[in-house]
């Protein structure tokens, strides 16, 4: 692979600049308008003192004004650290200090967060939106190149146990993302992709990058809405959306006895498999779905199923992209065959080079080139991959990641509570919630909702237990460790009621 190209945003705007970029409400900008304004918001950014290869922090929702931010970030050459704006400002704090960062630009809605953050991390230089567009600015130095080996993001990632981690995400990782989704779904001149996904995360950010790399415009929505996005489908012609389940089962029931227009032509499906009922629905109306496997750190995709196999492959997740491998490892490091179970090994130019910042935790994840992903899965004799476990212990809950280990460390931080488990309960409108197993210090009074607003404190609110049993001990084996799975075994046998 080539180690430097022209920068990504340059580069489309001198191609096509008079082609749409982005539809944004009742906004529509071209490539050349997209470039003309974040080169604006470059020199703005300069001049507050943000240069080459610092770490910036930027709390941004679904707007055409965040997409500007983020390639004028690009353009000086700066580190984007993307942050879930759904986080408190505890969480947010403890990932800016992580990764250094030096800046932070917050959504006006956010405001009330700089205060704190600027209190517990007085040398971060930060500024809202508002503030930043209403600044004048100078003709900033761009990088008119990148190295495919540079740093372009950082999304954070929480692992099964310990504090979340810095995942380093490359120029060359998200234009090899975007080139293996284009040899896999292929494009052409008449491609439009909605984006009601958070930009926040890969599957929103990756959108992004495929527009400038494509020279396909997208739709941004500020969030998801069913009504608007079949309008958008019909009005402004797109032919491609990510979803995960519950947006596609509520766009099925949103259509009744509409359906979409035969040109749309991918429901690109994360967050884990469809189930049987949807995917027959979505053959009904013929709503093609592709689901997919990845992570924060393959840049988004790297298994992706195709629809001519959704029935005859139920459950499975697909074959990996063009340019990426997997394979299956056993606990003695060999590799499984014949359908084996094991770990889900990957590789590809797609692949993370490892964590900010973290080299025990690179080393342990990353070897020889191949990344341990933690998920239990299988390959058939056909080679499509089947996800059994989701990194063991994972909730996926509306398609946002909830890792039991980092609420159970929250709820053991309170006074009143000696023991902590937390997993997974299934739910018809989130596929799962977290659900809290908690054993109280003698002689406590504490009550779900005392710790329902201790946990309030402390986590997004996604990552909140719905529902919290109170125990006198909690299962563990004979290595004391907590056995999760028991615990959900608990309320299905009813021993909570």
């Amino acid at each position: 692979m080539k180690d430097v190209m022209t920068n990504f945003l340059k580069k489309r705007a001198f191609l096509t600049p008079e082609r749409t970029a982005v539809f944004f409400q009742d906004q529509k900008i071209t490539f050349n308008e997209l470039y003309e304004r974040s080169l604006d918001a470059a020199g703005k950014l300069q001049d507050l003192g943000i240069w080459k290869q610092q770490f910036a922090g930027v709390l941004l929702k679904n707007h055409l004004d965040s997409v500007i931010i983020l390639f004028a970030l690009q353009l000086l050459g700066v580190r984007a650290i993307i942050l879930n704006n759904r986080l408190t400002p505890a969480e947010l704090i403890w990932q800016l200090k992580d990764s250094k960062a030096s800046f932070l630009i917050l959504e006006d809605s956010f405001a009330d967060f700089e205060p704190i953050i600027n209190e517990q991390y007085p040398s971060l230089i930060s500024t809202t939106k508002s503030k930043l567009f209403s600044r004048e600015g100078a003709l900033p130095a761009i990088q008119n190149e990148v190295s495919l080996n540079e740093i372009c993001t950082i999304m954070y990632t929480s692992g099964t146990t310990g504090n979340p981690k810095g995942v380093i995400q490359t120029y060359g990782n998200h234009w090899s993302s975007a080139i293996g989704s284009a040899l896999n779904l292929g494009i052409s001149d008449s491609d439009c992709w909605l984006c009601s996904v958070p930009i926040f995360h890969i599957s929103g950010y990756s959108i992004l990058m495929k527009c400038v790399l494509y020279g396909m415009p997208i739709v941004l929505h500020e969030k998801f809405d069913a009504e608007l996005t079949i309008q958008d489908i019909q009005n402004k012609k797109v032919t491609l959306m990510s979803v995960v389940g519950t947006t596609l089962t509520r766009i099925v029931e949103a259509l009744h006895e509409r359906r979409l227009p035969s040109r749309f032509r991918c429901m690109l499906l994360g967050g884990g498999p469809a189930p049987l009922p949807l995917l027959e629905a979505c053959m009904e109306k013929s709503i093609p779905v592709f689901q997919t496997y990845g992570m924060t750190e393959t840049s988004s995709q790297i298994v992706t199923l195709s629809p001519d196999y959704s029935l005859t492959k139920l459950g499975s997740a697909g074959k990996p992209l063009f340019p990426s491998e997997i394979k299956i490892e056993l606990e003695d490091g060999s590799t499984a065959h014949n359908g084996q179970p094991g770990e889900i090994v990957v590789k590809g130019p797609n692949v993370t080079e490892g964590y900010l910042f973290r080299p025990e935790a690179t080393e342990e994840k990353i070897r020889n080139g191949w990344l341990y992903t933690g998920d239990i899965g299988y390959i058939d004799a056909e080679g499509f991959l089947y996800v059994l476990d989701r990194r063991s212990d994972l909730i996926i809950s509306g398609g946002e990641n909830v890792y039991p280990a980092e609420i159970e460390a929250v709820l053991l931080s309170h006074q009143e509570i000696q023991e902590a488990g937390v997993t997974g309960l299934e739910d018809p409108a989130w596929g799962q919630v977290p659900a809290a197993f908690v054993v109280p210090v003698t002689g406590s009074r504490i009550t779900a909702a005392d710790l329902e607003q201790f946990c309030l404190q402390q986590l997004a609110k996604y990552k909140v237990p719905k529902v919290f049993y109170f125990a006198d001990e909690l299962p563990r084996n004979a290595a004391k460790k907590l056995l999760r799975r028991t615990l959900k075994e608990w309320v299905e046998e009813g021993r909570f009621q």
